[in-house]
């Protein structure tokens, strides 16, 4: 789930609310109006009032879905109107029927409960005008059973809101940890779990950002340990991956953060140097060839001969964006490097440089 999913599903669950509150509502009054409680005219202003209110936001928002009605003041409206409503039923009585008036706040406080039994706002914005009125009329006569009726739903919503508000905020937190593991393995799946160099994947998100920037001129560098597979049948893999890690992070602290350090294959390196001319992409190269001959990781290649781990490097300009055809001739620069005598450095449009 997603932020927006998560807004969409709370703005469905108020849209759902709303609608049933208002069709309860335009029930309510349209019973009132053919059966009512008591021996008074069917109409009044504020039960037409109810019908009309409910059936028109009803309407509204079945043709406008994507905008919402501020369910407490709608709330708010129609709990004022049947207030308005018990009022004028309570004024032409002859004798006050406190059945009617028992039966009348349980009737609205049936509505509020059931529409709004996780919106503890809403539910009081329906219920206090006619509470306050049915109080008022009453005058205390029989306050018990009045505040029984009222007390009672009022401590289930309220019990159930906090419930619900808990299962939200339970339910927020989930979702924001899932949506920081997500991208904790996205960069993962961009990273090489030995190295911590970008893989081919997370170069090619790397590169689609910046050649959308498209500024300046790019190279891009192929690195090879030289003689690896002798150096991993010498001492072993585990010494291997050792020598991969130093001269992976040898790399990374050779280049400007904005350059792309990419663990290409097994012992190739590729490298993205970014916004810079030919001169310094050959400094670059050298520095980052010498920094590796300065490690002094011991490696017999042959019985005869004793030397460093070293890299042969080849050098190739990133033009019209076509990467393929830049590591095409990097990869040639580089085969011939290394058939030059390795611990290299060629340019795919010059001789040997070092």
């Amino acid at each position: 789930m997603t932020a927006t999913t998560w807004r969409a599903l709370h703005k469905g669950k108020h849209q759902l609310s709303l609608r049933l509150f208002l069709l309860l509502n335009a029930f309510s009054a349209g019973f009132s109006m053919v059966s009512p409680s008591a021996n008074t005219r069917h109409f009044t202003l504020p039960i037409i009032l109810v019908l009309v209110v409910s059936l028109l936001c009803l309407a509204w928002q079945f043709i406008n879905k994507k905008k919402l009605i501020n369910i407490n003041a709608i709330s708010l409206t129609i709990g004022m109107l049947w207030a308005w409503h018990i009022y004028i039923k309570v004024s032409v009585m002859p004798i006050k029927d406190l059945n009617f008036l028992i039966i009348a706040l349980l009737a609205i406080l049936f509505i509020g409960s059931i529409s709004f039994i996780n919106n503890i706002q809403a539910f009081i914005a329906s219920c206090l005008p006619a509470t306050v009125m049915i109080l008022w009329l009453d005058q205390g006569a029989n306050w018990p059973r009045v505040l029984y009726s009222i007390v009672l739903p009022g401590i289930g919503i309220t019990i159930q809101h906090i419930i619900q508000q808990r299962n939200d905020n339970f339910t927020r937190r989930l979702m924001d940890k899932l949506l920081e593991e997500k991208e904790t393995l996205n960069d993962l799946s961009m990273l090489d779990p030995l190295t911590g160099l970008y893989n081919r994947r997370g170069f090619r998100n790397r590169l689609d950002t910046i050649l959308a920037l498209g500024n300046g001129k790019h190279y891009v560098l192929l690195l090879d340990i030289d003689h690896f597979k002798a150096y991993n049948d010498n001492y072993g893999h585990s010494m291997g991956d050792q020598a991969l890690t130093h001269v992976s992070a040898v790399i990374r602290d050779a280049v400007r953060s904005r350059d792309v350090v990419t663990r290409y294959g097994g012992e190739e390196f590729m490298v993205l140097l970014t916004d810079i001319d030919a001169e310094r992409a050959l400094q670059t190269a050298e520095r980052i060839r010498q920094r590796v001959y300065d490690l002094k990781i011991p490696h017999m290649f042959t019985e005869d001969v004793a030397t460093n781990v070293t890299v042969s490097i080849g050098i190739a300009p990133l033009e019209q964006q076509d990467i393929e055809d830049a590591l095409l001739k990097a990869d040639s620069a580089l085969y011939r490097a290394k058939r030059q005598g390795r611990n290299s450095i060629l340019a795919s449009e010059m001789h040997l440089a070092t």
